[in-house]
Order: structure tokens, then sequence, then C-alpha cells
């Protein structure tokens, strides 16, 4: 749908509430700020876009020469035949960051160093080449090399052609290095018929479908190649892997074989064309992947029992190819490349020219990245780029490889390090189009077609391969390949962009100096990689993430592009012990400097004129005089001469004290309360829920917040339990005894007792200790199965009003809040719903209750958190409603049981009460003319269109602003943000918090794709379109994504990267993981859920989502999977994580997945004994508990180091994480691989390389 279909959102609770006074902020005098109405947005945050491609991408072709693509690498879409197995995406590509190629290099590059997260390989042929213009390329050889493929390539070229040296990406490796998997190595000798290893093979048409995993497992066959258009890379039409593959004599057509297989078919590859010809590895096939639960945690915290949940998970699929098989993408070579299915045993020939080494990789849709050269290219295909040496991949020596062989003639990836007989495709190499898997390496059968290449003989020995030269490759005429068969392969999935590439990549280019704030525009590292920031007068990125860090000069271009322009900030985020906390600044009773007319506060941008005594606004360009006691000389330059003595001056973040203008009633708060509402009905005390919270808020009395830790804290706590009547607690320090006050009539709430509710500790302690004794004693034999729960917030906020302060409600519930009583709910769970019209309603709140209490407790700075032990529905949807206004949190155990849930809980109880926070908030965020903020996501609440009010806001929350233009920006002075929160601090004290951004902004939209960062557009986009299913049916909400994401990169294409064949998908460098993280929100459970996915799951899961930060929303939806079998316990590093892919996992390893809210520690069949002993004190499989929710501690170094890592994992994430062990074949293993994201989902969702063919095909239809 187009995405501007969708209606804009309105903010989250509609409109301001007439009577909601908000009492006037400090200075946020809010004139009527002329751009503020907030219209409704086009879609994503995008102007309207068209479906079609609109005119304004012109013909331009925007600088090309910066994005070389190659040439258009025949692309074509390669019928997905199977669905390639997801995980291919391709390591960031081994080519150096700018662009994959799809051809091979061009010799003439030198091969290319592997990235440092690669491991190199010597055979593998470079992708990348010579490294290319930060653009990547598209892959495929520079167009110049296409045009000679082109006749090759009739008409889908896949960049035959040597490519040349020019285009960026094209280089040929050098000779030394051998493509690593032979089978993709185009380099292969002519012969191409696939070869699969075992002669004895099936003749062609057989092999074809064996064919070394090629790319060109689905690339269409060549002839098909020709049109590429015929196959869109990514067609979507039918399952694509079921088709068989063509036979040999299909093959040679080019047609059909590819184009029946619907790209993104969900069917997995046919079998044999896993095999590639040879068999496949046993591994392999055991990994077949079965269809994913819910890309989405399918337990979350509190889920349902993983069991249940992830039984929709289908059994396994039928196997997928293996990575190696042909690319969906069918852009094979064209059929000049005569050797194109190399023979898995025939040395890889020289990657052709043009074309690149199976079409997946690099024609398959051909993603040349533009970037940095190499980096994102087309994927390199293994014989292009060294592709083994990707960092995902693993050289074959690494442990845990399977033995399987390496062909020597590098017919095949190495095996992987943790697959056993999976050819190495580990992470995804980008080139790494997976050679004939081990086993294969036969040599070509002598039956086996020649796909248009030359029988095998003609293949070049081994040595061949390592030729880039482009006069060895077989010219198109010559190739006699069918050309089915060429294009025919799949898209190799290591030849696609992967995510652990990426992030490898920029760890090593990023991680070891600090990163300085003091270059406007400048993007930061990665979420992922771990680094040190010096503030030098921006705000640091753990504070304020953008989606780009140039921003389009006039709406035109904004919209044109489609790229949204948004601020993912964090206003109180946690820094790291190395990095300094924001000074705290005091200018007295006059308060902070701030602009006259926009009230902006003092900053680095304000420019100071007239010696000193006057200032000139950053934003609004309005001058205002300098106050006498604030009054400094000028230097040289014209900065003040106590700049750097001056944090506001110099720093990008900082604190004022606020004076009493700035508090409510114009008088300072009283410091803030926590109330504790404990649910006591018959299902909280049986599972152990009441006894459990009473013992630990015994211990938690002594951790409340504080800022300075040698003082105790200034809050002050009461308590109150409740099932059908609410039960209060007089607990003054006078008394001997707890008294217990009973309020029965829930109607009309009041707080029975105003002295001696709320306490402070030290004085009190031994009263609440006794009460808490007390409590699970008192009702342990209740019968009281009905509760309330609207009074319950009303009793908490009704306390705080008279105590008149801002405070934090903890409620633990249990159970849907059916007893009569305002707020009263009814189960309306229906699963009829889900997938229609009316779904919405299911996310909509039940009754508008809860909407009015939310903004009353807003009003008095109440914040709300909320604790659920559900074992059936309790609409989390409306329950839910509070807590997400106010700023607080919802944490979810579902069937809760205090053997395996205590330690989670308690955990994150501990974690919410000590986390520091600020309470009754207000933010407003201000920019310079030209731009505006107008759309804002989150928990929170906004009586107008400005102010962001939150009663609570803690360490974790962030708020997402989406900024549109009312005018033209200039490139001289940029786009400037200052964000202003205004809140009480635990200790009573009225601060300010300030943290200021500029950006840059630029005229040409290849600046624009230069700057941006796809985790933060990512998180952008998830709360968009989370927001978006309260009003539209998730269908329209899943396809407005897909809709602006083609928009995004088909303007790209169509203005920024060279001119190219339609067949080759291009994507910019820092873009190209776009696809692989769209497909991962595409099939969360809020999204696309299976059928044992929970309606409260899914509501749950769209709250979280919605305050999450870039960090959190990254591992989410693409979870971190790491090989346990390489840990070396002597390091201080971690194993290299593998692709969220099943055939990544090697039956003889155990793999930790980690996603924000689960560990998972999942143990193949064969692992090694010694390997168990270390980990679980057994060596059997079969000993080994699945139902443990803690490893052992074992008095080995191996076990001690890996508790370390799980310690230290838990310690980088917001919640704690349930440790849970997976064996292999086991029940427990549906819920696991729902989080295999880059593979097929049971719940209807596409793998990687299916999703990606389909974006192609999207792309294509809005250039043509």
């Amino acid at each position: 749908m187009n995405v501007n279909q969708q209606p804009h959102m309105a903010s989250p609770y509609g409109q301001p509430q007439p009577g909601y006074q908000r009492y006037p902020q400090p200075g946020y005098q809010r004139y009527p700020q002329p751009g503020y109405q907030r219209y409704p947005q086009p879609g994503y945050g995008g102007g309207h876009v068209p479906s079609a491609y609109p005119a304004q991408y012109a013909p331009d072709n925007g600088p090309g020469s910066g994005y070389q693509q190659g040439p258009p690498q025949g692309m074509r879409e390669p019928p997905t035949s199977g669905t390639p197995p997801v995980s291919g995406a391709q390591s960031y590509s081994q080519f150096g960051q700018g662009e994959t190629q799809n051809g091979p290099p061009p010799m003439v590059a030198p091969p290319q160093g592997t990235l440092v997260s690669q491991p190199h390989t010597p055979n593998a042929v470079s992708l990348s080449g010579p490294t290319q213009p930060p653009y990547g390329q598209q892959f495929g050889s520079p167009p110049i090399g296409m045009q000679q493929m082109t006749n090759q390539m009739a008409s889908m070229q896949v960049g035959s052609t040597a490519p040349s040296p020019a285009g960026p990406g094209y280089a040929p490796p050098s000779t030394a290095q051998a493509p690593i998997s032979a089978a993709y190595t185009p380099s292969a000798p002519p012969t191409f018929p696939p070869t699969s290893s075992a002669p004895s093979q099936p003749p062609p048409t057989e092999a074809v479908a064996q064919a070394p995993p090629q790319p060109y497992y689905g690339a269409p066959p060549p002839a098909q190649q020709p049109f590429p258009n015929a196959v869109s890379t990514f067609s979507s039409a039918g399952p694509t892997q079921p088709q068989a593959p063509p036979s040999v004599s299909q093959q040679s057509f080019p047609q059909a074989p590819a184009v029946s297989q619907p790209p993104f078919s969900t069917a997995p590859p046919p079998g044999p064309s896993q095999s590639y010809g040879g068999p496949l590895p046993p591994t392999q096939p055991s990994f077949q992947r079965a269809p994913l639960p819910t890309s989405q945690p399918g337990v979350f915290p509190g889920g349902p029992p993983p069991t249940s949940t992830h039984s929709q998970l289908p059994g396994p699929m039928p196997p997928q190819p293996p990575v190696s098989q042909p690319s969906p993408y069918y852009s094979e070579p064209p059929p000049t490349t005569a050797s194109f299915p190399p023979q898995v045993g025939a040395p890889p020939r020289p990657p052709l020219a043009g074309m690149q080494g199976p079409p997946m990789a690099s024609q398959g849709p051909l993603m040349a990245s533009h970037g940095p050269p190499g980096a994102s290219q087309g994927p390199p295909m293994q014989s292009q780029g060294p592709p083994m040496a990707q960092v995902n991949h693993v050289p074959p020596s690494q442990p845990g490889m399977p033995p399987g062989p390496i062909n020597a003639s590098l017919s095949g990836p190495p095996p992987q390090p943790g697959m056993q007989g999976y050819p190495p495709q580990q992470n995804g190499a980008f080139g790494q189009v997976r050679g004939p898997q081990p086993g294969y390496a036969a040599p070509p059968y002598s039956g086996q077609p020649n796909y248009g290449a030359p029988p095998a003989a003609p293949a070049p020995a081994p040595a061949a391969p390592k030729r880039l030269d482009p006069d060895s490759i077989p010219s198109p005429q010559t190739s006699d390949m069918p050309p089915v068969q060429k294009t025919r392969h799949r898209i190799d999935p290591d030849a696609i962009p992967s995510p652990i590439q990426v992030i490898e990549d920029d760890k090593a280019n990023k991680g070891s100096q600090p990163f300085t704030t003091g270059v406007r525009g400048q993007a930061p590292p990665l979420v992922t990689t771990r680094f040190q920031v010096k503030d030098q007068g921006n705000a640091s990125p753990r504070y304020i993430r953008c989606t780009a860090y140039n921003m389009p000069c006039n709406s035109d271009m904004a919209k044109q592009s489609q790229v949204p322009l948004a601020a993912v900030i964090k206003p109180l985020a946690t820094l790291p012990p190395d990095e300094s906390p924001p000074y705290l600044v005091d200018h007295g009773e006059s308060g902070p400097i701030r602009c006259n007319r926009c009230k902006a506060y003092m900053c680095p941008f304000m420019q100071f004129i007239e010696g000193g005594r006057r200032f000139q606004c950053g934003f609004c360009s309005c001058v205002t005089e300098v106050p006498p006691h604030y009054f400094q000389h000028l230097d040289h330059t014209g900065k003040r001469v106590d700049c750097y003595e001056r944090p506001e001056l110099s720093m990008g973040s900082y604190e004022f004290m606020a004076t009493v203008d700035y508090c409510k009633n114009n008088k300072f708060p009283q410091p803030p309360a926590f109330i504790f509402l404990i649910d006591v009905s018959y299902n909280a005390v049986k599972n152990g829920m009441v006894g459990m919270v009473c013992q630990e808020l015994k211990t938690l009395m002594d951790y409340l917040p504080r800022e300075n830790p040698d003082v105790e804290s200034n809050v002050r706590v009461g308590f109150v339990t409740y099932n059908k009547v609410l039960h209060f607690y007089n607990v003054k320090a006078s008394l001997a005894q707890p008294q217990m006050l009973v309020v029965s009539d829930v109607a009309d709430m009041f707080v029975p007792l105003l002295d001696g509710f709320l306490v402070n500790v030290s004085e009190s302690r031994v009263v609440i200790e006794s009460l808490l004794d007390q409590i699970p004693e008192m009702f342990a034999d209740t019968r009281e199965t009905e509760t309330v729960f609207g009074p319950v917030i009303q009793a908490g906020l009704e306390a705080l009003k008279a105590a008149d302060c801002a405070g934090k409600l903890f409620i633990f519930h249990s159970s849907l809040p059916i007893a009569e009583a305002p707020g009263k709910l009814k189960n309306r769970e229906d699963k009829k719903l889900v997938g229609t019209d009316k779904e919405k309603s299911l996310f909509q709140p039940q009754v508008s209750f809860y909407n009015t209490l939310a903004k009353d407790c807003v009003a008095q700075g109440c914040c709300v958190d909320l604790f659920l032990f559900p074992n059936q529905y309790v609409d989390v949807a409306t329950l839910g409603v509070v807590p997400t206004s106010t700023g607080g949190s919802i944490y979810k155990y579902t069937y809760f049981q205090a053997s395996s849930d205590q330690e989670r809980f308690l955990n994150d109880l501990r974690r919410d009460v000590q986390k520091q926070m600020g309470f009754d908030a207000v933010m407003r965020v201000r920019t310079s003319t030209g731009i505006r903020a107008t759309d804002f996501f989150g928990s929170f609440y906004m009586s107008n269109t400005t102010d962001v009010e939150l009663a609570g806001l803690d360490c974790d929350k962030t708020v997402t602003v989406e900024f549109r233009h009312d005018d033209k920006l200039s490139e001289e002075t940029g786009a400037l943000m200052q964000c202003a929160v205004l809140y009480t601090s635990c200790s009573g004290q009225r601060r300010l918090r300030v943290h200021n951004m500029a950006v840059n902004c630029c005229s040409q939209l290849a600046d624009l794709y230069r700057n941006c960062e796809t985790d933060t557009i990512i998180n952008f986009f998830v709360k968009y379109a989370y927001r978006s299913v309260l009003s539209s049916p998730t269908k329209n909400v899943r396809d407005s994504l897909v809709n602006q994401c083609a928009q995004i990169l088909a303007c790209y294409r169509k203005n920024c990267a060279s001119p190219s064949s339609a067949g080759q998908l291009i994507l910019p460098e820092c873009m190209k993981l776009l696809p692989v993280y769209l497909n991962c929100v595409l099939k969360s459970d809020v999204l696309q859920p299976g059928a044992d996915v929970s309606l409260d799951d899914r509501a749950y899961l769209r709250q979280l989502v919605s305050a999450m930060d870039v960090a959190e929303s990254h591992v989410f939806f693409y979870p971190r999977l790491l090989p346990l079998q390489k840990l070396d316990a002597e390091s201080t590093s971690l194993p290299l994580a593998v692709r969220d892919s099943e055939e990544r996992l090697s039956r003889g390893g155990v793999y930790l997945l980690e996603n924000g809210l689960n560990i998972f520690i999942w143990v193949g069949v064969n692992a090694q004994q010694e390997l168990l002993q270390n980990i679980f004190g057994t060596p059997a499989f079969s000993q080994i508990d699945p139902s443990m929710t803690s490893l052992p501690a074992l008095d080995n170094p191996f076990s001690k180091r890996l508790k370390e890592i799980i310690e230290s994992i838990r310690a980088q994430r917001s919640r704690y994480m349930k440790l849970m062990v997976v064996k292999q074949e086991d029940k427990l293993e549906l819920i696991f691989k729902h989080f295999l994201v880059e593979d097929k989902s049971n719940n209807g969702g596409a793998s990687y390389v299916d999703f990606l063919c389909h974006m192609h095909k999207e792309i294509r239809q809005l250039l043509s």
C-alpha cells in the first residue's frame, strides 16, 4: 500500500484534553509555533509516496561515479527457487566497505584484504576488488564490463564480463585468491555445468539442481537472464524452492525454471538443489530449517510457556537448499559465462568479469550496495571475494567446522565453523557463494549438462579460479550454457549482505578510537560497537541517534527519498564508567540563560556578538542581551574566553538547576514516593508471587534510588494489598504493629489515612518488616479469585495527591479485573479477528476509563509500573494504557512458576526499584528554522502538539521524534535540534537536562544516502508500524512498510547509482541491511503472528517496543547468535557471531542466542562430550536437563568464562533474560527456531533471500 496511505497517527492520546492544564513550563512558553500543527503525515514519515516511482526519481543518475554499479548483474530476479536460507545475509561484503560487487573484481584490483571481521581465505576471490567509492556498488561489474557482458547476458546481465576495474568492486580478485567455493566461483571452469561434486551426479538436469550451490541456484536459466525482468529477482511468485531444479534441458532454457519458481516461495528449496551436485553434508540436512516461529521472541518473558509458544511452528521445513543453492536471485551471470555453474569439483573458474559468481551472489539481486567500495556491493560471490574470508565465514580450519572437506579447489566454501557440513557461510560472507558443499567437490559429472559452459574439461584447473582475467572467461557467445541453467541458481545467502559482517567491520573501523562529537553530521559507530564518547559540542549517540546525519535541504528531496527524518532520544541514558555524566550548571536565582524569542537554552550553537554583550540564537536567529552576571569578553575568534570552562558553551549535554519558576504552583517539589500495591487473590498467593514480593521488598528498602550513594534515599514508601477490596496499611514508626484499614467501596476510592501511610524507611523499618512478614500469612488461605484494577491505580494516585508529591506505583497483578468496579473488563480474546479489518480493535483499550485515569496520573506525576503474572487472558492492551501513558513499564511473567521464574522476576524488580529516574517530567524538542518536530513515539502523554509529558522518565526510556520541513535548510548552517527535559530528581530537585545536536544538510541525494543509520531507521519504522496497528489492518501496515522501503531504495537506484541492468539489486552502503532488518520486523509477532501467539503477548510486545532504544530494538529483531564451541576460555573476546539461520548451526556445536528478553543455549545432537562436560557437567547429550534455567557452577575455565559472558550480556539489557536450554530435535526447538530470523517462519514470514528478491521486484516496478 502506498506508504502514504497510512493515516498519520495522531498523538498517542489524541487531542489535548481540554481539562488538562499543564502548568506553565518554565520557559516553555508555547507560543503558537508556526509549524507546529501536526498534519497527518503521510505514510511513514514520508511525503506521499506514490506507489509508482514518482517523477521525483528523476532520470538523473546522480553521482554515478561514486557508486558504480557493476554491470547489471544478471540480477535477474531469480525466481527464488527455494526459499533461500535466510542466513544468507551477506556478511558484510568482504569487499571493502563499499561495494559488493557482483562480478568478480577486476583483476586489476588487488585482492581485497579481508575485512577484519572476515577470516581471510587466500583462495577466496575477493569480491570487492579494489575498494570502490564509498557507495557500494551494485554487484556487478562496472557497467563497462557489462556491456561486454550484455551480449552475454542477453537481457539480464549478470555482469558476466570481467568487471572492469573501473567498476567499483568489480576488480577481479587477484589471482592469488581462489574463489572460495569453486562452486560459486564463477571462476570455475567454464564448464558451468553445475558440476556437483559428485561425478556420478545425475545428468545435467539434476546437476542443475544440484549444481554446486551456486547462487544460480535460483537463477533463471541463462536465457532468462536475458530477461531479467522476467524473473524478477525476487519474484514473489510462487514457492520457489519447491521447484525442482530445471532439468538440464530446461536449464538450457533460460526461461522457465527460473520464472516458475516464485522467488519467494515458502516452500523449501528442492533438496537436490541443495546438494548442488554433491550429497549434502549430513549436517546440513539436519538443519533444514523449520519454519521459524514468529520472528519475534516467541516467548516473551512472561509469555506462555515456551512450549506452547512455538507450537505453532510447523515441523522442520523441508530442507532448504543449502546456502549454496542457487540463489534465488536469479541474477545469474549471463549465459556468457559458460562456466557458470562452476562445477564443484572443477576448480573454480576465474569469475567472469561480468559474471560474477553465482548470480546470486553477485548477480542475484545484485545488491550492489553503494557505499564504500565493496562493502556492500554485490555480495561477493564465493568466487568473488574471499568470501570465506568474510568475517562471517569461518575459515575452514575453524574448529567447529565440520570436517567437510574444503575442496582443495575451493570448490566449496570451507565448511563453516560451526556447521558441520555446512558450507562455510557462517556469517554470510558477502560473496560467498556457497561452494559446493563439502562432499561436493567431485568433478563435474560427465553427465552434467554444460550449462552452456564447456564441458567440465574446459574447466580450468583449480588454479583457474584464481585467474580473474576476463579474457579467460568464455565470451558470452561461447557459452553454451543453457540460459536456464545459469540463471537458475539460487541466490547464495553468503552473497547477500550479512549483518554479522557489517557489525564486525564497524567494530574494526570505529571501535578502537574514541568518538568525538565535535564534527557536525558525523555518523556514530553502530550500537553493536563498543566505543568511548568524548563530548565536544554535540550530544553523545547514547542520548540521541538520528536516522540521517545529512538532512535534505528541502521537503521535495525528503519526499523523493522517503528516508524518515527522526531522532531516537534517551534523555537519562546510563553512561559507561569511563564517560562522565552531564555537568550540573547552577546560574542561581536568575535561572538558565535563554533566547528571548524561541526560549532555547544557552548552548554551543549561540553566537556571541558586540563584544560579548549580546548573543544571536542558532535556532531562530533572534538577538538577546547577555545578563550582566553572565557577561564575558570574546577572544580573537569571536568565542568567549570562558567557553571551555562552561559546559553549556562547549558540551552537547549538560543540566541546569531549575529555579522555582520551573516548578508546579511556583513551589519546590517534595521528594517522590514509591507505593507497592500487591494482588492477594487466590492465583497470586498460590503461585508464590505474594510471598516472593514481600520477602524481596524487605531487602529492597535499602536500595531505593538516591543520587549520592553515601546518603539515605529521600523516597518514602507505602503499602496496599487488594483483591475485590483494598487494604491500606499504617506503618508509622510509633506503632508496635502495622494497622490494616479496608476500603470496600471501590466505586469511590479514597485513602483512609494520611499520617502513617507514606513513611521514611529508616524510621519505620521495624514496622515495615513486620508487615511484610504478615501479609503472606494473612492471605495464605484466601479463596477470593476476583480482582479489581482501576481502583488500585486510583488509590495510589489519591495517596500521592494527599502527600502533594510525585511518585511511582508498583502494581503486582495476576488476573483479568472482572469484579464490579470502575475499569471492570471482560474477556474479549477472539482469535477469529486476527488477520481481519477488526483486528485493530484487539490492540485498542476495551474501555475509555483508563485513558482518563492516565491523564490524571500524568498531571500528578504518578508513574505506574505493572508486573503481570497471568495464567490466561488479562487484556494487556487495556491494562497497559496507564503504564504506557505515564512513562512506566510492563513486565509479564506468563504461567509464573516460582522455581523457574523467580530469578527473572526478582532481578527485574530490583532493577526497576533501583534505577535512576526523573518524575513529573516535561520534554520539548526545539529545532532551527526549516524543520520542526511533528510526531512523537514512546510511553508518554501529550496534551498539546509540542510538550511530551512523562509522569516518570527512567534511564531506559526513549522518545522518538519525527521531523518535517517547513522551509528550506542551508548546507552552511545545517540543522540544529535541542531536547530539553524538565524533571524532578529522586532527591526532589527540579532540573533541566539539555541535549543539543547539529546535523549537516545536503542538496544531493547521494549525500543523504551516505549518512544514514539503518538501525535507527528500523527503530523508527517499527514504532510507526506498531502504532499504526491501532488504526489499520496489519496487512496494510506491512504493505506500507515494504512500499516505503522500496521507495527509499528505488530513489537511490534511480538518482545515485550508476546506470546498470535492471537485473541488479543495488543498495546504498549504509542501508544494505535495510531489507534483512525490515523483513525481521514484518515477520514479528505483532505484525504477522503465528497461531500460538496470544493477543496479550502481541499487545505486550507492541507496548514494549514503543519505548525501546536502538540497541535493544536491534538485538530484539535480529538476535545475537554465538557459537560456544569456538569460545576461548582464556580470551576476553567473544566468539564471532553467526547469522540467524538454521543452516549456520552445526549438529556438533552449542550456541547461545540472546534477543534482549531471553537467552537460549541450543545444544546439537552431536556436540562433543568434552564441551558438554564443561558446560553442563555431563558428557551425554541425553542427560542434559532441558528444564534448567541456570547453568551449573563447574570448576573449569570454560564454565566460568561462559557464566561471565551470560552475566555481561544480561547487564547490557534493561530486562533480566531468562535462560532456556534447547536440545536439538526437542519440542522446545520450535521456540528457538522462531528467532532464526533469516529463515522462513512458520507464520508465513519470508526468508531473507526470498524477501530480498521480493524487494528487488518492488523496486523494479517502481523504476519502471
